[in-house]
């Protein structure tokens, strides 16, 4: 049987404890019945159900639940007839009737289910009839995305593809619209924010689209990158329930929505911007599509809304939804990973690996599996590095917390010769010589203070003040040996001149 992904379970964990029956999560969650059944079972023996109880972290449940078992992968054994298989589906042969021939007459020993599968594989059956569902008030709501031309928009002054986003209700046919440019997941969160607080509460029940932002199999199905809404569902107190692929009859109320905006407000209306499109959408959907006579139910969606749905839907949370958005982000040489153009440092121990970066309004949190690695506040400008030294290893740490300003502070604890070779190294291209210069002031942990301010008054008096040239008077000694003019007593000095030889040399006493 299957193993689910702990963001997963704690999904159906929460469901569970809504009231949801197994057979409704075994179809929203796209699980086996019995694959449900089996975690029922395991959650309901460890406490789980319980209301009083939170919802058990990811970490719990991994901890729990031990490593996963990996399971083998075998092809069908139905591929070795393909052809004639392919052949008999074309003629319309059912799957039993080709079960059939191949255990009699091409010495088939699998099963009926492998041949079915085989089948559906080669051959995916038709679409069936659907019956139309009605709904009870507050009991749906229908989402979806579609097409909205181009408009302006304020930040750049240019035209951009708009999408609009409509959320209808299942019962009173009344409706959320907001153009926005993308479809992206914090988008995608963020409009159902809006729409639960233009409608005054929550649906029981949400149908999306097989979107990229939100249901398709690469995001809602998938344990990390669907996480940020399902997280958003358990906050506001709803159920995602998402439509099966190739099905757009099955939430025909918001398809029907999405078009009469394309139909009756955009190709009426023109705009300057996003903002002044959106000002007067809202408009639009009280005064118009919230009075009209609705085609199926020959009343108006907003006086329907108020009078009978309005007062079922769930309340608001007192606390505002944090979790933006949730992503795959590998980890760079550098010990930094980027988000949103921005980085962000981890220990150096995950270079090369692929962790799940959690984005929140104000923080950046970094996971390996259900382990916290990393926090950082977020940054809104693309290009910034939020870098924690500790995440580098030791020796690149060191070189780090090593500025220019500490290292003159630690030079000028040596002595005055050293303050003044670290000042005049640093005095031009800081950032080429600062290596040299924290080599140079390492030394001390060698020989002590005392011989590196020596060898730096040494290097100083001869011209040469340099990390090599210093190094060598150290290993030559030298600091050791009195400077020249200690030694002879101070030599006057004369007057400096822009030439070396006296005027009389080329003009004559007279020219004195």
């Amino acid at each position: 049987m299957e193993r689910l992904h702990v963001h997963l379970l704690r999904d159906l964990i929460y469901r569970l404890r809504s009231g949801a029956s197994q057979r409704a999560i075994a179809r929203d969650l796209g699980l086996a019945r019995m694959t449900v059944q089996k975690y029922a079972a395991l959650a309901e023996a460890a406490g789980y159900l319980t209301p009083d109880r939170p919802v058990p972290e990811a970490a719990e449940l991994t901890r729990r639940l031990g490593p996963a078992p990996v399971p083998p992968r075998v092809g069908s054994t139905v591929e070795p007839h393909r052809a004639v298989v392919t052949e008999w589906l074309a003629a319309g042969v059912e799957a039993m009737t080709i079960f059939d021939r191949l255990r009699d007459h091409h010495g088939y020993t699998g099963s009926y289910s492998s041949v079915r599968r085989f089948a559906h594989q080669v051959a995916p059956s038709e679409p069936q009839a659907v019956v139309r569902v009605h709904t009870a008030p507050g009991e749906q709501a229908q989402v979806d995305f579609g097409s909205a031309g181009k408009l302006v928009d304020s930040r750049s002054g240019l035209a951009r593809v708009a999408w609009v986003f409509v959320m209808t209700l299942g019962y009173s046919r009344h409706q959320y619209a907001e153009l926005v440019f993308d479809q992206k997941i914090p988008t995608w969160l963020a409009c159902h924010q809006h729409a639960f607080e233009w409608l005054g509460g929550v649906p029981r029940t949400v149908v999306p689209d097989n979107l990229k932002a939100a249901v398709l199999v690469a995001a809602l199905h998938d344990p990390v990158l669907g996480e940020a809404y399902r997280r958003q569902a358990q906050h506001y107190g709803f159920m995602i329930s998402p439509t099966r692929p190739r099905t757009p009859e099955h939430k025909g109320k918001v398809e029907s929505g999405v078009h009469f905006v394309k139909r009756s407000f955009l190709p009426v209306h023109e705009f300057s911007d996003l903002r002044a499109a959106n000002a007067a959408l809202r408009v639009w959907i009280r005064e118009r599509a919230g009075t009209r006579d609705h085609g199926t139910t020959h009343r108006a969606p907003l006086a329907v809304f108020e009078a009978e749905e309005r007062a079922t839907l769930g309340p608001l949370p007192s606390e505002s939804f944090e979790l933006v958005e949730t992503k795959r982000v590998k980890v760079h040489p550098d010990c930094h990973v980027t988000i949103a153009g921005s980085y962000y440092s981890v220990p150096y121990r995950y270079v090369g690996q692929t962790l799940d970066a959690w984005v929140l309004a104000r923080v950046i949190q970094l996971f390996a599996a259900t382990e916290l690695v990393a926090t950082h506040p977020r940054a809104f400008d693309r290009g910034q590095w939020q870098t924690r030294t500790e995440h580098y290893p030791a020796e690149k740490a060191a070189y780090l917390e090593r500025t220019p300003t500490y290292c003159r502070d630690l030079a000028r604890t040596i002595g005055p010769a050293t303050a003044g070779v670290v000042n005049e190294l640093l005095g031009t291209r800081p950032l080429d010589r600062l290596r040299s210069v924290q080599a140079l002031l390492r030394l001390v942990e060698q020989v002590g203070q005392t011989r590196v301010e020596a060898a730096c008054a040494r290097a100083q008096h001869y011209g040469d003040p340099s990390y090599p040239r210093i190094k060598v008077i150290l290993n030559a000694a030298l600091d050791q040996q009195p400077l020249p003019s200690i030694a002879s007593g101070p030599t006057p000095r004369k007057t400096p001149y822009l030439f070396q030889r006296e005027p009389s040399e080329f003009f004559g006493a007279e020219a004195q």
